[in-house]
């Protein structure tokens, strides 16, 4: 065992004391004691997509510290568990462990080169095993394993990988783009009869879902995809913002005649 090694370990044990010490019902801290597996849902949520922000913006010096409030939350679950005689940290590390051996024989036992359609097909397979060694025949069900609060993007495309690897897909993305284009025409149908229909909302929804399959077919996550566009959308509005301030104007006073020349004149900019 190197001396890297035994700084990781040490520091792994330290973490996992310092957790223990915070649980303690006696001389812990008042707000962990009260903790339970749910309400740390939002805490996780939230950390998990702050470490996104720091790899989206570039920001690999914060990296560390929002990787280090991820584990902390890791760690807060394994704690829990120990405490109700479940499971520990460290069964949590050996049942990964064993996952990632088992889901990757083309490293681990095989040693082949395999393309990235066959990684796909593969890697689809595994789960599906691991699926039904789960549960019954009579229970089973190919989305027992997709998160219920998935966000909305990202399940429909864990959805869609699901069916795709029972060979139910388009061959490529051409054939996902003409379904989006037929999902428009639907909606133009829908809200040519009543914009504030349930059937209008219901064909909107079938044209993100099918948004979604194209954004797969071209190796692209919806979720990262929205996003990037939702900031792209909120830089140019703010340099339209400032557009009009040297133009002595401002968004509460300029037309959406305005506010759109000023969207259009910072476009051509680029």
């Amino acid at each position: 065992m190197n001396q890297t090694t035994n700084t990781s370990t040490n520091a792994l044990t330290e973490l996992l004391a310092i957790m223990a010490k915070l649980r303690d019902p006696k001389t812990g801290c008042p707000w962990d004691i009260k903790q339970d597996f749910k309400s740390i849902v939002p805490h996780t949520l939230e950390e998990a997509y702050e470490v996104a922000d720091c790899i989206e913006k570039g920001d690999l010096g914060e990296l560390k510290n929002e990787l280090g409030d991820l584990l902390f939350q890791v760690v807060f679950y394994a704690q829990l568990a120990q405490e109700q005689g479940l499971f520990d940290f460290s069964d949590v590390m050996a049942g990964l462990n064993d996952k990632l051996v088992r889901r990757h024989p083309h490293v681990f036992t095989k040693q082949q080169a395999l393309t990235d359609e066959q990684l796909s097909e593969q890697w689809q397979a595994i789960k599906a095993q691991d699926r039904a060694i789960k549960t019954t025949p009579q229970s089973a069900s190919i989305w027992q394993d997709i998160p219920a609060n998935l966000p909305s993007l990202s399940k429909a495309k864990k959805i869609q990988e699901r069916v795709s690897g029972l060979g139910f897909d388009w061959p490529n993305y051409h054939g996902a783009l003409d379904k989006v284009i037929e999902e428009v025409d639907e909606v133009k149908e829908a809200l040519a009869v009543d914009p504030l229909s349930a059937h209008s909302a219901e064909e909107v929804g079938d044209l993100l879902f099918a948004t979604v399959n194209v954004a797969r077919h071209i190796k692209r996550d919806p979720e990262q995809l929205l996003r990037s566009a939702n900031d792209k959308f909120s830089a140019r509005f703010e340099k339209v913002q400032t557009y009009l301030h040297q133009r002595g104007q401002s968004l509460d006073t300029a037309s959406l005649v305005e506010m759109d020349a000023a969207w259009d004149a910072i476009k051509k900019q680029k």
